[in-house]
């Protein structure tokens, strides 16, 4: 029997409408005359997702009892029995009622795929089983109901059901996705505006990533090895030689002329290359080039350079290869064309571009490789060869009557694999010379003379010398490919440690220094800065630092004014790269110490001149309004010239008395704000529950309170604060939002808890707050427009600062369907 197909519908959230598209598509189905069914489908009360029902054969739910309630679940075997050709099963994360057969839906789907029927599933990103870790962080809600991966990935298609963040708040607060009296606790908790840019983004990646999935799969199952531009891909081509910067901007260049281009950087490592094949230093900058560039750094393994580099671009379905032009002469360039003319002769469609360079001027002849081995394993080798040589031949010419001469080409050959063994090739080669003429003159007819009339006795002598000269030559390449996998192994580790150090966020320079001098077992690591025609010493490690790199034994100049020194030994060359990369991460770690000591420095003076404007905006402005309508109000009462009725004279003093009260109030708030400036405000934080501040805040509002409107629902854990600056700041917002509000229009303040913080929020449907202007009206005395009567004063200011004071933060977010929230969030109490 055929397997059924499984179809999903994803999204990133609850009600982004995939049971209604589900059941839409199924009912374009019932249209064109296919059997479809409804095996499991959950409405949520919402009325236009059960219209949708309408017309569609429903299979009835198999009822179960647990703990004496009634639950109602998918019944697989009436399913299988009416045998639909396709099934619609709503929720394929949900956990069965105990008692049921499977313990999942998805394995009840699956046993209806199993039986031949094609089902149509509902799933959201967050029950994915690789995603609940980072849901739970990025939500604080943990999923208990997940579904693993691969049930998904099987599905022969999905499709993602999307919604702005913005678009599924305004059908929450319209009641189009839960009832009315949980729409406020969904908004202020799951439902945040940041969730649901971080939920869609996660399913939009995610499928993303199953489309690119099965772009490749088509590309392998239909032998397809050509680029499909689909997208964008542009691969760089890095050596570790100093035109990698070039090639990287050039790269990144034209990636930037289209969106949503992708660089990638790949280093083309040999097998049995060198271990100095790309400077590490050099690399380890190119690295941190490519990714603050937006890029990624791959490195490859491959014997033909430019087959390995179309091999990565095609894999990675690339559209375009950065290569830099040849370094080669002309003469190199006839005996070999080259990695970028090869790779563009075989680049099919892939576009290659080669970037001229600096370093191009010039013909860099090839490096002279060091010794394979040490200077007394050479010594040795030259001793044996120049020594054993001439006692083999005397010992030889003792048994001369009882050995033939290929016997006596194997004895020779026999030491000169010993000399290769010990002293490596040029030692081996001359013992190979060196017994050549000496079976030659004293073994090979006729004797004592450099003729050989025999020509079978010259081939062997001549297959001696090639033999020998092979097996040298295979004994110095192994030994210095020894050699070089140690100092590969060596090299890897120290760099392991730097970017463990450097992933850890160690980037203090001591700490950095410190380690460095670890490794390689120095007396003292210094970083030197040049200060006019003198050093200074700007972090150090170890013993006695180097006051000048003159009186270092190693000196890695960085740039212009800075060194990095070292005492302890000498470091050869390999080393050397190394302790490059070691010294482009401290540069690195000074320049982020200096700019945190900068910032440092520079935020109190920033604070200090924001609060001096605010202080004058508030004399020129807020001060000055009261004042001169207290002091008319007292003038007209003092003067003569008029004959004030009783109800004059009282309106006259309501007015000096209003104006007062303001003038004092907002004496208060400045007096605040500067004990909040200072840092001498009394703050007693305590436990406090909701019901400790909130009416008692309400009932300060006087008139107002009357628009105000409880919307506590649940219990709210106890949170810390101090009551009296809470009371304060609940008052200044639920003022603000009962002014701007329409006439008549009620403002609603509600708390829930959050994660670790319980949020207090002060909901108003006024004309709400831009979003570039969200920030600004917590500077002192802002006015939006400058307009006497729109702007919010002092109270905000103050508020915020009251908050943070208590450990909080007070943050405004737009109320879905209009208006603006303030949210005040309070750490739990423990």
């Amino acid at each position: 029997m055929t397997r059924g197909r499984l179809r999903i519908y994803l999204g990133a959230a609850p009600g982004v409408g995939k049971t209604f598209a589900m059941l839409a598509e199924a009912a374009r189905a019932r249209e064109r005359g296919r059997d479809v069914v409804v095996g499991f489908v959950e409405t949520h009360d919402r009325a236009r997702t059960a219209a949708q029902l309408d017309g569609l054969e429903a299979i009835p739910r198999k009822t179960l009892v647990h703990r004496g309630a009634t639950f109602t679940e998918l019944d697989v075997a009436a399913v299988i029995a009416r045998a639909p050709k396709a099934a619609l099963i709503d929720e394929l994360a949900h956990t069965n009622v105990p008692g049921s057969k499977n313990a999942k839906r998805w394995q009840d789907v699956d046993e209806i795929l199993d039986a031949g029927i094609d089902v149509v599933s509902t799933v959201n990103i967050q029950h994915l089983d690789s995603l609940n870790d980072v849901v739970r962080q990025i939500t604080g809600v943990p999923q208990r109901e997940t579904v693993p991966d691969e049930v998904v990935r099987r599905a022969e298609r999905i499709e993602l059901v999307d919604m702005s963040p913005e678009a599924l708040r305004r059908r929450m607060a319209h009641g189009n996705v839960y009832a009315p009296d949980k729409v406020d606790a969904a908004l202020s908790n799951y439902f945040r505006v940041g969730n649901l840019t971080a939920l869609r983004e996660l399913a939009l990646l995610w499928v993303a990533g199953k489309v690119d999935d099965q772009l490749i799969r088509y590309r392998a199952d239909h032998g397809i090895a050509g680029t499909w531009e689909a997208r964008e891909r542009v691969v760089v081509a890095l050596t570790g030689d100093p035109e990698g910067d070039t090639l990287i901007r050039r790269a990144a260049r034209i990636a930037a002329r289209s969106k949503s281009v992708d660089l990638l950087a790949v280093h083309v490592t040999r097998p049995d290359g060198p271990a100095s094949d790309g400077e590490p230093a050099a690399l380890v900058r190119r690295r941190a080039l490519v990714e603050s560039l937006g890029g990624t750094y791959h490195q490859v393994v491959g014997d033909d350079v430019p087959r390995a580099l179309l091999e990565f671009a095609r894999g990675a379905n690339a559209t375009q290869l950065v290569l830099g032009a040849s370094r080669r002469g002309r003469f190199a360039q006839i005996l070999s064309r080259g990695v970028g003319v090869t790779a563009t002769a075989l680049s099919g469609s892939i576009d290659v571009h080669l970037v001229p360079h600096e370093a191009v001027r010039g013909v860099r002849g090839p490096a002279r490789s060091p010794a394979a081995l040490n200077r007394d394993r050479r010594i040795a080798g030259w001793a044996l060869a120049l020594l054993a040589v001439p006692l083999l031949t005397a010992v030889m010419l003792a048994f001369a009557e009882r050995l033939t001469l290929p016997s006596e080409i194997l004895f020779f050959l026999l030491l000169v694999v010993a000399v290769a063994l010990v002293g490596g090739r040029w030692p081996a080669l001359t013992a190979a010379v060196l017994g050549f003429a000496l079976l030659n003159w004293f073994f090979t007819p006729p004797l004592h003379t450099l003729t050989i009339s025999a020509p079978e006795n010259l081939f062997a002598l001549s297959i001696f010398v090639l033999v020998a000269a092979m097996v040298s030559t295979v004994v110095d390449q192994a030994a210095r490919r020894s050699r070089e996998a140690a100092r590969s192994r060596a090299d890897a580790e120290v760099l392991s440690t730097l970017a463990g150090h450097v992933l850890r966020g160690d980037a203090a320079l001591p700490s950095l220094l410190a380690r460095l001098k670890e490794v390689y077992g120095l007396e003292s690591v210094t970083l030197l800065e040049r200060d006019g025609d003198s050093w200074h010493v700007v972090a150090t490690a170890g013993g006695p630092p180097s006051t000048s790199p003159g009186h270092a034994d190693t000196d890695v100049p960085i740039d212009d004014d800075l060194v990095l020194a070292v005492r302890g030994r000498l470091l050869d060359a390999a080393d050397r790269q190394v302790l490059e990369a070691f010294a482009a991460e401290s540069a690195v770690a000074l320049r982020q110490e200096r700019l945190r000591a900068e910032a440092d420095r520079a935020r109190p003076l920033a604070e200090a001149d924001r609060m001096r404007t605010a202080l004058l905006a508030a004399v020129s402005h807020d001060l000055r309004n009261p004042l001169a309508a207290a002091r008319a109000a007292v003038d007209g009462l003092r003067g003569t010239e008029v004959d004030w009725t009783p109800e004059d004279r009282e309106e006259l003093l309501a007015t000096a008395g209003e104006s007062l009260i303001k003038l004092d109030r907002l004496v208060s708030n400045l007096l605040d704000m500067s004990r909040l400036q200072a840092g001498v405000l009394g703050v007693t934080l305590e436990p406090l529950a909701v019901e400790d501040v909130v009416p008692q805040a309400i009932a300060e509002l006087g008139p107002l309170r009357e628009r105000v409107h409880d919307g506590f629902t649940g219990e709210v854990p106890e949170f810390m604060a101090d009551a009296a600056l809470l009371e304060r700041v609940l008052v200044n917002l639920m003022s603000n939002a009962v002014r701007f509000s329409p006439a008549g229009g009620q403002v609603v303040i509600s708390a829930s808890a959050y994660g670790e913080h319980v949020e207090i929020r002060v909901v108003d449907r006024g004309p709400g707050i831009p979003p570039e202007a969200q920030e600004r009206v917590f500077l002192p005395f802002q006015r939006l427009g400058d307009r006497q009567g729109v702007g919010l004063g002092l109270g905000l200011a103050l508020s915020r600062g009251l908050t943070e004071a208590m450990g909080g933060t007070l943050t405004p977010e737009e109320t879905p369907g209009g208006g603006l929230t303030m949210i005040v969030s309070l750490r739990r109490a423990s």
